[in-house]
């Protein structure tokens, strides 16, 4: 006799007994898997992800070109206020740091040649000894002389000045010689209250000169002829190409002779009595400083420092020199320096010189 069908008991693993092998293997391959943890990312075989890659790579490409614009705003930015402080430090260069209401001595430098537009011009050493005559606490101005003389115009302007504004301000004025004080230099010192040298200074060199040079001969041998043409029989005059004649030579004579008597002048008038002349003195000789204070050409032998702790009892020092800023320098060097040069070389002008 057959049993009635019952229904298969579960086994230990909770899957019926009667379930093939084979079924298990297939529900567990169709079996959903199991989510994984985060975003999802697109497989390869999605279509489009060609484009998602494409996108993500364009972007950060993107980004590093907007971090490098943002650093190098930020070092251009940074190399402009290293230029506007470098600017501003350039125009306040030679102003005097120290406190100008108390007691000092004053000091402007005339140094290297004086001529118009050099640091030694006449702008700048009136400006510079305006600004310390007119300082309630500068007890005494020196000029710091270190020249081989230059222009008896520039020259002639800043002595006047001198005397001017002792008068004004009712103020000393010293110069202390450091290498060299000769011909316009000199036209300066001449001014001064008293003249300290160092024993080895160069001084002197009272007179005139102007030169130039003359080719006429070499372009007779070399076969060069010279097309000059002038409207007015002297506009020629000191022309390096042609030759000189002795009316011009004559002339150019006289202009100096003037010019030199009006240095003979300003060196009496402000020396005095203190000078001892001899046939030498205004040949244009120069001598040391020892033997200008034994001609008196010079007072006493002495330094900045001595003449500020010594004569004028204040040890305190200020410079108030104007020179050029890093601005005008790069200006008068690259610009204004070749333009001169080119005038003076096309016109060829010769101008008398205390040197």
């Amino acid at each position: 006799m057959t049993e009635p069908n019952t229904p298969p008991s579960p086994t230990p693993g909770g899957a019926p007994d009667s379930l093939p092998a084979s079924d298990l293997w297939a529900a567990q391959a169709t079996a959903p898997a199991p989510a994984a943890a985060g975003p999802k990312s697109a497989p390869a075989s999605e279509p489009g992800w060609e484009r998602v890659v494409l996108e993500k790579l364009a972007m950060a490409s993107l980004a590093e070109q907007r971090a490098a614009r943002r650093w190098k705003v930020f070092f251009r930015f940074m190399w402009l206020l290293l230029v506007v402080a470098i600017f501003w430090g350039a125009m306040l260069q030679g102003s005097p740091s120290a406190n100008k209401s108390a007691p000092h001595t004053a000091v402007v430098d005339i140094k290297g040649e004086i001529a118009s537009g050099a640091e030694a011009s006449a702008e700048f050493v009136v400006a510079a000894m305006r600004s310390a005559f007119e300082d309630e606490g500068s007890k005494a101005v020196v000029l710091l002389i270190n020249s081989p003389g230059g222009s008896p115009v520039q020259a002639g302007i800043i002595n006047d000045e001198i005397t001017r504004l002792k008068a004004k301000h009712n103020k000393p004025v010293y110069a202390v010689v450091e290498e060299t004080c000769a011909s316009a230099a000199y036209y300066i010192a001449a001014a001064a209250d008293e003249i300290f040298v160092d024993k080895a200074s160069i001084v002197g060199s009272i007179g005139v000169l102007m030169d130039g040079f003359g080719f006429t001969g070499t372009m007779e041998k070399l076969g060069v002829e010279r097309r000059l043409l002038t409207a007015g029989e002297n506009k020629g005059f000191l022309d390096p190409f042609s030759p000189q004649t002795e009316q011009q030579r004559t002339y150019a004579q006289a202009m100096l002779n003037q010019i030199h008597q009006q240095f003979i002048a300003v060196v009496k008038a402000g020396r005095g009595d203190r000078l001892k002349t001899t046939p030498e003195t205004f040949s244009g000789l120069f001598w040391t400083g020892q033997q200008a204070v034994e001609m008196g050409l010079a007072d006493k032998l002495g330094n900045l420092d001595y003449v500020a702790r010594e004569v004028v009892k204040a040890e305190g020092i200020i410079d108030y020199t104007r020179r050029d800023n890093v601005a005008e320098r790069l200006v008068k060097r690259f610009g204004a320096a070749m333009g001169a040069g080119a005038a003076k070389a096309a016109t060829s002008v010769v101008v008398p010189q205390l040197r």
